[in-house]
Protein backbone atom coordinates (compact mmCIF):
# COMPACT_ATOMS: atom_id res chain seq x y z
CA UNK A 1 0.00 0.00 0.00
CA UNK A 2 2.92 2.34 0.71
CA UNK A 3 4.15 1.80 -2.82
CA UNK A 4 0.76 2.85 -4.23
CA UNK A 5 0.63 5.90 -1.97
CA UNK A 6 4.07 7.02 -3.19
CA UNK A 7 2.89 6.67 -6.79
CA UNK A 8 0.04 9.10 -6.06
CA UNK A 9 2.25 11.76 -4.48
CA UNK A 10 1.95 15.22 -6.01
CA UNK A 11 4.66 17.87 -6.07
CA UNK A 12 3.66 20.94 -4.04
CA UNK A 13 2.70 24.08 -5.95
CA UNK A 14 5.17 26.26 -4.05
CA UNK A 15 7.95 23.77 -4.79
CA UNK A 16 7.53 23.43 -8.56
CA UNK A 17 4.32 24.74 -10.12
CA UNK A 18 4.98 23.24 -13.54
CA UNK A 19 5.71 19.82 -12.07
CA UNK A 20 2.63 20.11 -9.84
CA UNK A 21 0.48 20.67 -12.93
CA UNK A 22 1.93 17.68 -14.78
CA UNK A 23 1.57 15.50 -11.68
CA UNK A 24 -2.15 16.29 -11.45
CA UNK A 25 -2.74 15.56 -15.13
CA UNK A 26 -0.98 12.21 -14.64
CA UNK A 27 -2.19 11.14 -11.19
CA UNK A 28 -5.81 12.17 -11.80
CA UNK A 29 -5.61 10.20 -15.06
CA UNK A 30 -6.82 13.10 -17.17
CA UNK A 31 -4.31 12.59 -19.98
CA UNK A 32 -1.00 10.94 -20.82
CA UNK A 33 1.75 11.15 -23.38
CA UNK A 34 1.00 9.39 -26.66
CA UNK A 35 4.55 8.80 -27.84
CA UNK A 36 3.88 11.24 -30.68
CA UNK A 37 5.59 14.58 -30.25
CA UNK A 38 3.24 17.15 -28.74
CA UNK A 39 0.16 14.90 -28.87
CA UNK A 40 -1.66 13.61 -25.81
CA UNK A 41 -4.06 10.78 -25.11
CA UNK A 42 -7.10 12.18 -23.32
CA UNK A 43 -8.06 9.47 -20.86
CA UNK A 44 -11.71 8.65 -20.02
CA UNK A 45 -11.61 10.83 -16.87
CA UNK A 46 -10.41 13.83 -18.89
CA UNK A 47 -12.61 13.19 -21.88
CA UNK A 48 -15.71 12.96 -19.67
CA UNK A 49 -15.05 16.55 -18.57
CA UNK A 50 -14.69 17.64 -22.21
CA UNK A 51 -17.95 15.87 -23.06
CA UNK A 52 -19.74 17.75 -20.26
CA UNK A 53 -18.30 21.04 -21.53
CA UNK A 54 -19.28 20.14 -25.07
CA UNK A 55 -22.85 19.18 -24.17
CA UNK A 56 -23.40 22.33 -22.13
CA UNK A 57 -21.94 24.73 -24.68
CA UNK A 58 -23.66 22.98 -27.59
CA UNK A 59 -27.00 23.63 -25.93
CA UNK A 60 -26.12 27.28 -25.39
CA UNK A 61 -25.13 27.65 -29.05
CA UNK A 62 -28.34 26.04 -30.28
CA UNK A 63 -30.42 28.23 -27.98
CA UNK A 64 -29.06 31.23 -29.92
CA UNK A 65 -29.89 29.78 -33.33
CA UNK A 66 -26.65 28.05 -34.27
CA UNK A 67 -26.44 24.63 -35.91
CA UNK A 68 -23.58 22.16 -36.27
CA UNK A 69 -21.78 21.11 -39.45
CA UNK A 70 -18.49 19.45 -40.32
CA UNK A 71 -15.78 20.44 -42.81
CA UNK A 72 -12.69 18.52 -44.02
CA UNK A 73 -9.54 18.08 -41.97
CA UNK A 74 -7.38 18.77 -45.05
CA UNK A 75 -7.21 22.22 -46.62
CA UNK A 76 -5.47 22.93 -49.97
CA UNK A 77 -2.51 25.27 -49.69
CA UNK A 78 -4.06 27.45 -52.40
CA UNK A 79 -6.93 28.31 -50.04
CA UNK A 80 -4.50 29.82 -47.57
CA UNK A 81 -2.74 31.86 -50.24
CA UNK A 82 -5.93 33.85 -50.79
CA UNK A 83 -5.66 35.61 -47.41
CA UNK A 84 -2.07 36.67 -46.77
CA UNK A 85 -2.47 38.13 -43.26
CA UNK A 86 -4.35 35.06 -42.07
CA UNK A 87 -1.83 32.54 -43.36
CA UNK A 88 1.12 34.52 -42.03
CA UNK A 89 -0.30 34.08 -38.53
CA UNK A 90 -0.28 30.27 -38.86
CA UNK A 91 2.44 29.53 -41.44
CA UNK A 92 5.05 28.37 -38.91
CA UNK A 93 2.56 26.05 -37.18
CA UNK A 94 1.15 24.21 -40.21
CA UNK A 95 1.58 20.50 -40.78
CA UNK A 96 1.56 19.72 -44.52
CA UNK A 97 0.67 16.49 -46.33
CA UNK A 98 2.63 16.08 -49.56
CA UNK A 99 2.26 12.34 -50.39
CA UNK A 100 -0.58 9.83 -50.33
CA UNK A 101 1.14 6.44 -50.23
CA UNK A 102 3.79 4.39 -48.44
CA UNK A 103 5.91 1.60 -49.91
CA UNK A 104 7.83 -1.40 -48.62
CA UNK A 105 11.48 -1.40 -49.68
CA UNK A 106 13.54 -4.49 -50.48
CA UNK A 107 15.20 -4.17 -47.07
CA UNK A 108 11.80 -4.35 -45.36
CA UNK A 109 11.57 -0.66 -44.44
CA UNK A 110 8.43 1.44 -44.84
CA UNK A 111 9.13 4.67 -46.69
CA UNK A 112 7.18 7.37 -48.50
CA UNK A 113 6.55 6.47 -52.13
CA UNK A 114 8.21 9.28 -54.14
CA UNK A 115 5.81 8.62 -57.03
CA UNK A 116 2.77 9.36 -54.83
CA UNK A 117 3.27 13.10 -54.49
CA UNK A 118 0.05 15.11 -54.31
CA UNK A 119 -0.66 17.56 -57.12
CA UNK A 120 -1.25 20.18 -54.41
CA UNK A 121 -0.05 19.96 -50.79
CA UNK A 122 -2.75 19.79 -48.11
CA UNK A 123 -2.57 21.60 -44.79
CA UNK A 124 -3.97 19.78 -41.74
CA UNK A 125 -6.37 22.41 -40.47
CA UNK A 126 -4.96 24.90 -37.96
CA UNK A 127 -8.37 26.67 -38.19
CA UNK A 128 -11.14 26.48 -40.79
CA UNK A 129 -11.92 29.98 -42.03
CA UNK A 130 -10.49 29.33 -45.48
CA UNK A 131 -12.24 26.05 -46.28
CA UNK A 132 -15.54 27.22 -44.79
CA UNK A 133 -15.60 30.45 -46.78
CA UNK A 134 -14.76 28.53 -49.95
CA UNK A 135 -18.00 26.61 -49.27
CA UNK A 136 -19.95 29.77 -48.40
CA UNK A 137 -19.25 31.02 -51.90
CA UNK A 138 -21.69 28.37 -53.15
CA UNK A 139 -24.14 28.81 -50.29
CA UNK A 140 -24.58 32.58 -50.31
CA UNK A 141 -26.29 34.18 -53.30
CA UNK A 142 -28.94 36.48 -51.83
CA UNK A 143 -29.65 38.40 -48.63
CA UNK A 144 -32.25 35.70 -48.00
CA UNK A 145 -29.39 33.24 -47.45
CA UNK A 146 -28.14 35.28 -44.48
CA UNK A 147 -27.32 35.00 -41.70
CA UNK A 148 -25.48 31.66 -41.66
CA UNK A 149 -24.90 30.57 -38.06
CA UNK A 150 -22.70 27.46 -38.05
CA UNK A 151 -20.54 25.72 -35.49
CA UNK A 152 -18.12 22.82 -35.87
CA UNK A 153 -16.76 20.44 -33.20
CA UNK A 154 -13.41 19.22 -34.50
CA UNK A 155 -9.73 18.57 -33.92
CA UNK A 156 -6.98 21.02 -34.87
CA UNK A 157 -3.27 20.68 -35.62
CA UNK A 158 -0.75 23.43 -34.85
CA UNK A 159 2.90 22.41 -34.78
CA UNK A 160 3.90 23.80 -31.39
CA UNK A 161 7.55 23.95 -30.37
CA UNK A 162 6.87 23.75 -26.63
CA UNK A 163 3.96 21.63 -25.51
CA UNK A 164 2.16 20.92 -22.25
CA UNK A 165 -0.91 18.67 -21.90
CA UNK A 166 -4.20 20.55 -22.43
CA UNK A 167 -2.53 23.97 -22.34
CA UNK A 168 -0.58 23.72 -25.60
CA UNK A 169 -0.51 20.61 -27.78
CA UNK A 170 0.13 19.88 -31.44
CA UNK A 171 -3.34 18.36 -31.78
CA UNK A 172 -6.26 19.54 -29.67
CA UNK A 173 -10.05 19.48 -29.64
CA UNK A 174 -12.22 22.55 -29.99
CA UNK A 175 -15.34 24.09 -31.39
CA UNK A 176 -15.19 26.81 -34.00
CA UNK A 177 -18.16 28.93 -34.92
CA UNK A 178 -18.27 30.55 -38.36
CA UNK A 179 -21.06 32.97 -39.23
CA UNK A 180 -21.94 35.22 -42.16
CA UNK A 181 -24.06 38.39 -41.88
CA UNK A 182 -25.52 41.04 -44.13
CA UNK A 183 -24.21 44.01 -42.14
CA UNK A 184 -21.21 45.04 -40.08
CA UNK A 185 -23.46 45.75 -37.09
CA UNK A 186 -24.89 42.21 -37.17
CA UNK A 187 -21.38 40.70 -37.25
CA UNK A 188 -20.24 42.89 -34.37
CA UNK A 189 -23.31 41.92 -32.33
CA UNK A 190 -22.66 38.24 -33.05
CA UNK A 191 -19.01 38.44 -31.98
CA UNK A 192 -19.96 40.16 -28.73
CA UNK A 193 -22.87 37.77 -28.09
CA UNK A 194 -20.64 34.71 -28.39
CA UNK A 195 -18.06 36.22 -26.06
CA UNK A 196 -20.83 36.74 -23.51
CA UNK A 197 -21.89 33.10 -23.91
CA UNK A 198 -18.31 32.00 -23.21
CA UNK A 199 -18.13 34.30 -20.17
CA UNK A 200 -21.41 32.94 -18.81
CA UNK A 201 -20.31 29.34 -19.33
CA UNK A 202 -16.86 29.75 -17.81
CA UNK A 203 -18.08 31.68 -14.77
CA UNK A 204 -21.27 29.74 -14.07
CA UNK A 205 -20.10 26.20 -14.90
CA UNK A 206 -16.33 26.24 -14.46
CA UNK A 207 -16.51 28.68 -11.51
CA UNK A 208 -13.70 30.70 -13.09
CA UNK A 209 -13.91 34.52 -12.98
CA UNK A 210 -12.74 36.21 -16.17
CA UNK A 211 -11.94 39.60 -17.59
CA UNK A 212 -13.79 40.14 -20.86
CA UNK A 213 -12.42 42.61 -23.35
CA UNK A 214 -10.95 43.36 -26.75
CA UNK A 215 -7.49 42.24 -27.79
CA UNK A 216 -4.87 44.83 -28.67
CA UNK A 217 -3.77 45.13 -32.29
CA UNK A 218 -0.68 43.10 -31.53
CA UNK A 219 -2.64 40.20 -30.05
CA UNK A 220 -5.70 40.00 -32.28
CA UNK A 221 -6.46 37.06 -34.61
CA UNK A 222 -4.79 37.25 -38.05
CA UNK A 223 -7.24 38.86 -40.49
CA UNK A 224 -9.68 40.08 -37.83
CA UNK A 225 -11.13 43.57 -37.46
CA UNK A 226 -11.53 42.98 -33.72
CA UNK A 227 -10.75 40.04 -31.47
CA UNK A 228 -12.59 39.71 -28.18
CA UNK A 229 -11.31 37.54 -25.36
CA UNK A 230 -11.95 36.25 -21.86
CA UNK A 231 -8.82 36.02 -19.73
CA UNK A 232 -8.32 34.54 -16.28
CA UNK A 233 -5.55 34.22 -13.71
CA UNK A 234 -3.92 30.92 -12.71
CA UNK A 235 -2.64 30.23 -9.21
CA UNK A 236 0.90 31.17 -10.21
CA UNK A 237 -0.59 34.57 -11.16
CA UNK A 238 -0.16 34.25 -14.89
CA UNK A 239 -2.79 34.97 -17.52
CA UNK A 240 -4.45 32.34 -19.63
CA UNK A 241 -6.74 32.97 -22.58
CA UNK A 242 -9.91 30.92 -22.13
CA UNK A 243 -11.91 31.76 -25.25
CA UNK A 244 -11.95 34.21 -28.16
CA UNK A 245 -14.48 35.68 -30.55
CA UNK A 246 -13.49 37.47 -33.75
CA UNK A 247 -15.22 40.07 -35.89
CA UNK A 248 -13.63 39.29 -39.26
CA UNK A 249 -15.36 42.03 -41.25
CA UNK A 250 -15.25 41.28 -44.98
CA UNK A 251 -11.71 39.87 -44.90
CA UNK A 252 -12.68 36.35 -45.92
CA UNK A 253 -15.68 37.15 -48.10
CA UNK A 254 -13.43 39.36 -50.22
CA UNK A 255 -10.60 36.82 -50.22
CA UNK A 256 -12.96 34.10 -51.54
CA UNK A 257 -15.09 36.46 -53.64
CA UNK A 258 -18.30 35.71 -51.74
CA UNK A 259 -21.05 38.21 -52.65
CA UNK A 260 -24.79 38.40 -52.13
CA UNK A 261 -27.58 40.31 -53.84
CA UNK A 262 -29.00 42.79 -51.34
CA UNK A 263 -32.68 43.70 -50.98
CA UNK A 264 -31.85 46.90 -52.87
CA UNK A 265 -30.43 44.90 -55.79
CA UNK A 266 -26.72 45.62 -55.19
CA UNK A 267 -23.88 43.12 -54.89
CA UNK A 268 -22.41 43.16 -51.39
CA UNK A 269 -19.77 41.30 -49.41
CA UNK A 270 -21.12 39.56 -46.27
CA UNK A 271 -19.51 40.14 -42.89
CA UNK A 272 -17.97 37.26 -40.93
CA UNK A 273 -17.28 36.13 -37.39
CA UNK A 274 -15.47 33.16 -35.93
CA UNK A 275 -15.20 32.07 -32.30
CA UNK A 276 -13.80 29.13 -30.37
CA UNK A 277 -12.85 27.40 -27.13
CA UNK A 278 -10.61 24.36 -26.75
CA UNK A 279 -9.55 21.52 -24.45
CA UNK A 280 -7.26 24.17 -22.93
CA UNK A 281 -10.21 24.80 -20.60
CA UNK A 282 -9.41 21.56 -18.79
CA UNK A 283 -5.88 22.80 -18.14
CA UNK A 284 -7.35 26.09 -16.96
CA UNK A 285 -9.60 24.24 -14.51
CA UNK A 286 -6.56 22.55 -13.02
CA UNK A 287 -4.54 25.74 -12.71
CA UNK A 288 -7.32 27.83 -11.19
CA UNK A 289 -8.93 25.44 -8.68
CA UNK A 290 -6.69 22.47 -7.86
CA UNK A 291 -4.51 22.07 -4.77
CA UNK A 292 -1.64 19.97 -3.44
CA UNK A 293 -3.97 17.01 -2.86
CA UNK A 294 -4.91 16.86 -6.55
CA UNK A 295 -7.54 17.94 -9.02
CA UNK A 296 -10.53 20.04 -7.92
CA UNK A 297 -13.52 20.02 -10.27
CA UNK A 298 -16.54 22.35 -9.83
CA UNK A 299 -19.78 20.36 -9.37
CA UNK A 300 -21.61 21.75 -12.41
CA UNK A 301 -18.94 20.51 -14.80
CA UNK A 302 -17.94 17.36 -12.91
CA UNK A 303 -19.06 14.19 -14.73
CA UNK A 304 -19.22 12.47 -11.32
CA UNK A 305 -20.43 14.77 -8.55
CA UNK A 306 -20.71 12.41 -5.55
CA UNK A 307 -18.70 9.28 -4.79
CA UNK A 308 -19.89 6.79 -2.18
CA UNK A 309 -17.29 4.95 -0.11
CA UNK A 310 -18.57 2.00 1.97
CA UNK A 311 -16.82 1.31 5.29
CA UNK A 312 -16.92 -2.16 6.84
CA UNK A 313 -14.75 -4.87 8.39
CA UNK A 314 -16.88 -8.01 8.46
CA UNK A 315 -18.85 -9.71 5.70
CA UNK A 316 -22.11 -9.11 7.55
CA UNK A 317 -21.31 -5.38 7.79
CA UNK A 318 -20.37 -5.32 4.11
CA UNK A 319 -23.70 -6.84 3.12
CA UNK A 320 -25.70 -4.34 5.17
CA UNK A 321 -23.70 -1.26 4.06
CA UNK A 322 -23.70 -2.18 0.36
CA UNK A 323 -27.44 -2.90 0.49
CA UNK A 324 -28.08 0.63 1.79
CA UNK A 325 -25.75 2.11 -0.82
CA UNK A 326 -27.71 0.25 -3.51
CA UNK A 327 -30.92 1.81 -2.22
CA UNK A 328 -29.38 5.27 -2.30
CA UNK A 329 -28.03 4.69 -5.79
CA UNK A 330 -31.50 3.78 -7.07
CA UNK A 331 -33.03 6.80 -5.32
CA UNK A 332 -30.52 9.26 -6.77
CA UNK A 333 -30.77 7.69 -10.21
CA UNK A 334 -34.55 8.09 -10.19
CA UNK A 335 -34.50 11.77 -9.22
CA UNK A 336 -31.46 12.66 -11.40
CA UNK A 337 -30.56 15.34 -8.88
CA UNK A 338 -26.83 14.65 -9.26
CA UNK A 339 -24.47 11.97 -10.54
CA UNK A 340 -23.53 9.30 -8.01
CA UNK A 341 -21.33 6.21 -7.95
CA UNK A 342 -20.33 3.68 -5.28
CA UNK A 343 -16.70 2.57 -4.98
CA UNK A 344 -17.02 -1.19 -4.49
CA UNK A 345 -13.35 -2.06 -5.02
CA UNK A 346 -12.53 -4.78 -2.47
CA UNK A 347 -8.76 -4.67 -2.85
CA UNK A 348 -8.33 -1.14 -1.50
CA UNK A 349 -8.79 0.29 1.98
CA UNK A 350 -11.26 3.13 2.65
CA UNK A 351 -8.32 5.45 3.39
CA UNK A 352 -6.75 4.76 0.01
CA UNK A 353 -10.11 5.35 -1.69
CA UNK A 354 -10.50 8.69 0.12
CA UNK A 355 -7.13 9.86 -1.22
CA UNK A 356 -7.82 8.47 -4.68
CA UNK A 357 -11.13 10.31 -5.11
CA UNK A 358 -9.72 13.49 -3.61
CA UNK A 359 -6.92 13.32 -6.16
CA UNK A 360 -9.46 12.92 -8.98
CA UNK A 361 -11.37 15.99 -7.84
CA UNK A 362 -14.81 14.52 -7.11
CA UNK A 363 -16.70 17.40 -5.43
CA UNK A 364 -18.36 15.44 -2.62
CA UNK A 365 -17.62 12.15 -0.87
CA UNK A 366 -20.29 10.15 0.95
CA UNK A 367 -18.93 7.83 3.66
CA UNK A 368 -21.14 5.27 5.40
CA UNK A 369 -20.40 2.38 7.72
CA UNK A 370 -22.26 0.21 10.31
CA UNK A 371 -22.29 2.97 12.93
CA UNK A 372 -23.79 5.41 10.43
CA UNK A 373 -26.44 2.84 9.52
CA UNK A 374 -27.37 2.44 13.17
CA UNK A 375 -27.57 6.22 13.67
CA UNK A 376 -29.43 6.87 10.41
CA UNK A 377 -26.67 9.22 9.23
CA UNK A 378 -23.87 9.50 6.66
CA UNK A 379 -20.71 11.60 6.53
CA UNK A 380 -20.30 14.02 3.62
CA UNK A 381 -16.81 15.38 2.86
CA UNK A 382 -16.29 18.47 0.70
CA UNK A 383 -13.41 18.29 -1.78
CA UNK A 384 -12.85 22.05 -1.78
CA UNK A 385 -12.38 22.50 1.99
CA UNK A 386 -12.05 18.96 3.35
CA UNK A 387 -14.87 19.70 5.80
CA UNK A 388 -16.70 16.63 7.16
CA UNK A 389 -20.43 16.96 7.80
CA UNK A 390 -22.72 14.43 9.47
CA UNK A 391 -26.12 14.38 7.73
CA UNK A 392 -29.34 12.53 8.50
CA UNK A 393 -30.19 10.00 5.80
CA UNK A 394 -33.79 11.22 5.82
CA UNK A 395 -32.60 14.60 4.51
CA UNK A 396 -29.67 13.35 2.47
CA UNK A 397 -30.64 14.30 -1.08
CA UNK A 398 -31.52 17.91 -0.29
CA UNK A 399 -28.36 18.30 1.80
CA UNK A 400 -26.19 17.00 -1.04
CA UNK A 401 -27.81 19.39 -3.52
CA UNK A 402 -27.23 22.31 -1.14
CA UNK A 403 -23.60 21.35 -0.56
CA UNK A 404 -22.87 20.93 -4.26
CA UNK A 405 -24.25 24.38 -4.96
CA UNK A 406 -22.26 25.85 -2.08
CA UNK A 407 -19.06 24.24 -3.38
CA UNK A 408 -19.72 25.72 -6.82
CA UNK A 409 -20.23 29.22 -5.41
CA UNK A 410 -17.32 28.95 -2.99
CA UNK A 411 -14.87 27.93 -5.72
CA UNK A 412 -15.87 30.94 -7.80
CA UNK A 413 -15.59 33.34 -4.86
CA UNK A 414 -12.20 31.95 -3.86
CA UNK A 415 -10.83 32.36 -7.40
CA UNK A 416 -12.37 35.82 -7.68
CA UNK A 417 -10.81 36.99 -4.41
CA UNK A 418 -7.43 35.63 -5.49
CA UNK A 419 -7.75 37.46 -8.81
CA UNK A 420 -8.68 40.76 -7.17
CA UNK A 421 -5.82 40.46 -4.66
CA UNK A 422 -3.36 40.15 -7.53
CA UNK A 423 -4.79 42.90 -9.75
CA UNK A 424 -2.47 45.92 -9.66
CA UNK A 425 -2.77 49.42 -11.12
CA UNK A 426 0.38 51.18 -12.34
CA UNK A 427 0.96 54.66 -13.72
CA UNK A 428 4.47 54.50 -15.19
CA UNK A 429 6.42 51.97 -17.19
CA UNK A 430 9.28 52.08 -14.69
CA UNK A 431 6.84 51.23 -11.91
CA UNK A 432 5.48 48.34 -13.99
CA UNK A 433 8.95 46.98 -14.80
CA UNK A 434 9.91 46.95 -11.14
CA UNK A 435 6.66 45.51 -9.78
CA UNK A 436 6.24 42.68 -12.27
CA UNK A 437 9.65 41.37 -11.27
CA UNK A 438 8.75 41.52 -7.59
CA UNK A 439 5.21 40.12 -7.75
CA UNK A 440 3.38 38.36 -10.55
CA UNK A 441 -0.20 39.27 -11.40
CA UNK A 442 -2.38 41.36 -13.69
CA UNK A 443 -1.27 44.95 -14.22
CA UNK A 444 -3.74 47.59 -15.39
CA UNK A 445 -2.35 50.69 -17.07
CA UNK A 446 -3.43 53.41 -19.45
CA UNK A 447 -1.92 52.51 -22.82
CA UNK A 448 -2.18 53.96 -26.32
CA UNK A 449 1.00 52.50 -27.81
CA UNK A 450 1.25 50.68 -31.13
CA UNK A 451 2.29 47.13 -32.02
CA UNK A 452 5.98 48.05 -31.96
CA UNK A 453 5.57 49.41 -28.43
CA UNK A 454 3.87 46.17 -27.37
CA UNK A 455 6.72 44.13 -28.83
CA UNK A 456 9.28 46.18 -26.90
CA UNK A 457 7.30 45.74 -23.68
CA UNK A 458 7.18 41.99 -24.31
CA UNK A 459 10.93 41.84 -24.97
CA UNK A 460 11.78 43.83 -21.86
CA UNK A 461 9.27 42.35 -19.37
CA UNK A 462 7.98 39.10 -20.96
CA UNK A 463 4.47 40.53 -20.46
CA UNK A 464 1.84 40.98 -23.16
CA UNK A 465 -1.29 43.07 -23.48
CA UNK A 466 -3.93 40.51 -22.53
CA UNK A 467 -7.00 42.62 -23.27
CA UNK A 468 -8.67 46.01 -23.13
CA UNK A 469 -11.14 45.05 -20.38
CA UNK A 470 -14.71 46.28 -20.75
CA UNK A 471 -15.22 46.72 -17.00
CA UNK A 472 -12.03 48.64 -16.23
CA UNK A 473 -12.37 51.56 -18.64
CA UNK A 474 -12.56 54.67 -16.50
CA UNK A 475 -11.75 58.31 -17.26
CA UNK A 476 -8.51 59.32 -18.92
CA UNK A 477 -4.86 59.23 -17.99
CA UNK A 478 -1.32 59.25 -19.30
CA UNK A 479 -0.17 56.19 -21.25
CA UNK A 480 2.32 54.42 -19.01
CA UNK A 481 4.62 53.83 -21.98
CA UNK A 482 4.32 56.88 -24.29
CA UNK A 483 3.10 59.53 -21.84
CA UNK A 484 0.28 60.55 -24.15
CA UNK A 485 -3.24 61.16 -22.85
CA UNK A 486 -5.63 58.26 -23.47
CA UNK A 487 -8.93 56.80 -22.28
CA UNK A 488 -7.87 53.19 -22.89
CA UNK A 489 -6.77 50.85 -20.14
CA UNK A 490 -5.03 47.54 -20.88
CA UNK A 491 -4.26 44.51 -18.73
CA UNK A 492 -0.63 43.39 -19.05
CA UNK A 493 0.58 40.07 -17.67
CA UNK A 494 2.92 37.17 -18.28
CA UNK A 495 0.87 34.42 -19.86
CA UNK A 496 0.62 30.81 -20.87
Amino acid sequence: MAEKADALKITRRDEDYSRWYLDIVDRAKLAEDSGIRGCMIIRPEGFAIWEKMQQTLDGMFKDTGHTNAYFPLFIPVSYFSKEAEHVSGFAKECAVVTHHRLQLTESGEITVDPDAELSEPLVIRPTSETIIWSAYRNWIQSYRDLPILLNQWANICRWELRTRPFLRTTEFLWQEGHTAHATADEAEAEARQMLEIYKTFVEQYLAIPVFAGRKTENEKFPGAVHTYTIETMTQDKRAIQVGTSHNLGTTFSKAFDVKYLSAEGTQEYPFATSWGITTRMIGTLIMVHSDDRGFVCPPRIAPLQVIGVPIYRKDAEKEQVLARFTELQEQFKATKAFSFKVDTRDNLSPGFKFNDWELKGIPLRLEMGPRDLANGTVVLVRRDTGEKISVAQSDLESQIKTLLEDIQVSLFKRAQEFQQQNLHFVETYAEFQQQIEEKAGFYVAYFDGNSDDEEKIKEETKATGRCIPFDLQQGTGKCFYTGRQTDRRVIFARAY
